[in-house]
């Protein structure tokens, strides 16, 4: 086999590849568009001829990158949860299509892709304002290369050009950590209110949102003083659905005496209040809930939490979810092992514990070292004696 390249315009090739079909032994041509240098042009023709003689061949084609992203969301559809599924659609159609959509997918190069994350950091924002933060066209990538991946998978392309571009550097986000006062503080705003039993729940046992709005009666062991986290929520455009949880494993919380206690009361409460209502309550009744004993739906319990936070003239701004992290920073300063924080917390590996928690490491450090120092010193010196 053979093939040759042609100049159309500068910096615009044709390569032109002489094949015979094996069948009929007839010569066939394939052509290629190729946008580079006449050198580039002429590597990536020796490159497509070894794959044709290698079985790796990709024959050209004309879909679109729009085209190929609806095909591959769909084929994602029942492979990752619809809350996931929507933000991938969002990404795809909203910030990736309207600046790579268009291109042809078997002619996307690294600095298309380049280039346009270079665009999408200037003006990107789709209401024209300025352009979009690096964390967002870092999730972007994510989408793109994953999808990419799938296309080579699927024989349409060779290899994946998204490999071949770096991201912009995303900055990790600062976790705001409450200390025991302000805990104490929350805790105290948030006791007049519906949501202190949520607050509660994330700051003592460091639970997520969406486990907190999927919590039961019957997942709570007061005889032992227990949690049993088996479920989640998510709430998508087609309503609130139960899923697994983050881990995709259940595990078990010890509730402090504390949170047992108000427990309790919360239970009673929610009991007396059903009961004017004609109801009773029961263990699978959701621990937080309406007044009318209807589940919590996750983004609700944001809102209220955001609103009611807002009314304290002292009180850090903080989210939800930092309430988790509160928890998280409190177990490991005052010395509990971070495979213990692993297991309250629910993640899936000690690795994420450690990775995520890594500023509060140094000072335990400190107080090992001296630990050991003194006990070292308290060996050395009996045996002198």
């Amino acid at each position: 086999m053979k093939g040759h390249i042609r100049e159309r315009s500068p910096g615009k090739w044709a390569i032109i590849l002489d094949l015979r079909d094996p069948e009929t032994g007839k010569r066939k041509r394939k052509w290629h568009s190729f946008a580079g240098t006449k050198r580039e042009a002429q590597k990536e023709c020796a490159r497509l001829i070894t794959a044709i003689g290698g079985g790796d061949y990709v024959e050209p084609a004309k879909e679109t990158v729009a085209a190929f992203l609806d095909r591959w969301l769909e084929h994602m559809r029942t492979l990752i949860s619809p809350r996931s599924h929507e933000r991938y659609a969002e990404l795809a159609r909203k910030n990736i299509v309207p600046l790579l959509g268009s291109s042809v997918l078997t002619s996307l190069r690294p600095e298309q892709i380049s280039a346009a994350y270079a665009k999408a950091l200037v003006s990107g924002r789709r209401d024209g304002t300025g352009g979009l933060a690096p964390r967002s066209v870092h999730h972007m990538h994510r989408i793109l290369k994953q999808a990419l991946r799938q296309a080579v998978k699927w024989r349409i392309l060779a290899r994946n050009p998204a490999d071949a571009v770096d991201p912009p550097k995303v900055e990790r986000t600062k976790m705001r950590a409450l200390d025991a006062n302000e805990t104490a503080a929350l805790l105290s705003h948030f006791r007049p209110t519906r949501m202190f039993v949520p607050v509660l729940l994330g700051v003592l046992c460091g639970l997520r949102r969406g486990e907190v709005t999927a919590l039961r009666w019957r997942a709570v062991d007061f005889a032992t003083g227990h949690l049993a986290i088996i479920e989640s929520t998510e709430q998508t455009k087609a309503g609130t659905r139960t899923k697994d949880t983050k881990s995709g494993r259940s595990r078990r919380v010890a509730l402090p005496s504390f949170a047992v206690e108000e427990l309790r009361r919360h239970r009673s409460r929610q009991a007396e209040e059903l009961l004017a209502l004609g109801v009773r309550l029961n263990d699978d009744d959701p621990v937080f809930a309406q007044a009318d004993g209807r589940p919590v739906q996750p983004n609700s319990l944001t809102h209220e939490f955001v609103r009611i936070l807002a009314l304290s003239k002292t009180l850090p701004r903080v989210r939800f979810h930092d309430l988790r992290h509160s928890h998280a920073t409190q177990l490991l300063v005052n010395g509990v092992h971070p495979k213990i924080a692993q297991e309250r917390l629910g993640h899936s590996s000690i690795a994420i514990t450690l990775d995520l928690y890594s500023h509060v490491l140094p000072g335990m450090q400190e107080d090992a070292a001296a630990k050991v120092d003194a006990a070292l010193r308290a060996a050395i010196d009996r045996s002198a004696g």
